[in-house]
């Protein structure tokens, strides 16, 4: 009798410590974007600001200054792009070298954080500021204080792991979106971090297919249609989808509609386009939500 309730006790003790507990399930919490970010909502930002704010005087893009300079004026989503230094730090700058939006020269990659900080950045016309490349940090700590959302152009030179690993970091994922270029891409950053919104390519029925067949959630997906305008067909299978379309007016449509008048960002709005990516984010703001 003795033996069995040693038996029945180590029975149980295993059967206890192989019993899944809350602690031990990890669950996957989505970002707030997740939910926001739908077809069938209308109260998240409707315009994008391309690298943050671009042809605007004294204001160079990429620049944390900017980024609250136009956040005074309007809502909107902001796209910043990140870039690595010599010494391993994230910073923000489209270009490969620092020449054309800095008072300094070389690549960014051969460059240290600290000798970054002795040039001083550019506007588009050449105009000198007291502005300085931001650090990535501080970029998400002020979105994260702000509740300002911003999306992540990682350049090629930077892993996708590093920037991901900032992010949760600074714990902004519930104000950051990964921007990818390709399914391929696109599977990765959702793999390495499927709680978070990618924005992914869907500028055809094609590539959504292909997206799908990748395995990515629609509702991990915010649809960037490209830079020129796209057959209604492919905004209603994203929107049947759920899924929120941002259209590329930056370059030729933005100047079509400061050619032929502003209401065209309306017009292409109504054609199905959730959200204007474009680098006059006033005008196109003033024009869509007057």
């Amino acid at each position: 009798m003795k033996h069995f309730l040693y038996l029945l006790t180590f029975c149980a003790f295993i059967c206890c410590k192989n019993t899944p507990t809350t602690d031990n399930v990890s669950e996957v919490q989505p970002s707030k974007l997740v939910s926001l970010f739908k077809a069938s909502n209308s109260d998240y930002p409707n315009i994008s600001v391309h690298r943050g704010g671009k042809g605007l005087v004294n204001y160079p893009e990429n620049s944390l200054e900017t980024l609250k300079y136009v956040n005074d004026s309007i809502v909107a989503v902001y796209e910043i792009d990140v870039a690595q230094t010599k010494d391993g730090q994230l910073v923000l700058l489209h270009d490969n070298s620092i020449d054309r939006t800095t008072t300094g020269s070389g690549k960014v990659n051969e460059l240290t954080y600290n000798e970054l900080k002795k040039f001083n950045l550019k506007d588009d016309y050449g105009n000198v500021t007291t502005f300085k490349i931001p650090l990535f940090s501080e970029v998400l700590n002020w979105s994260v204080q702000n509740n300002v959302i911003i999306t992540v152009d990682i350049k090629k030179s930077v892993s996708h792991d590093v920037v991901i690993e900032a992010i949760r970091k600074a714990k902004a994922e519930d104000v950051s979106v990964i921007i990818t270029y390709d399914v391929k891409e696109a599977k990765t950053a959702y793999q390495l971090a499927p709680e978070l919104l990618i924005s992914v390519p869907a500028r055809n029925n094609d590539e959504f297919d292909r997206l799908l067949d990748a395995g990515i959630p629609t509702k991990n997906m915010l649809a960037f249609t490209g830079t020129r305008l796209s057959e209604a067909s492919l905004y209603k299978t994203l929107h049947d989808n759920n899924i929120v379309c941002m259209l590329g007016t930056l370059g030729n449509l933005d100047k079509s509609a400061e050619a032929r008048g502003d209401e065209l960002y309306v017009q292409w709005k109504e054609n199905g386009a959730d959200i204007i990516a474009t680098d006059r984010p006033f005008e196109a703001f003033k024009a869509i939500n007057n």
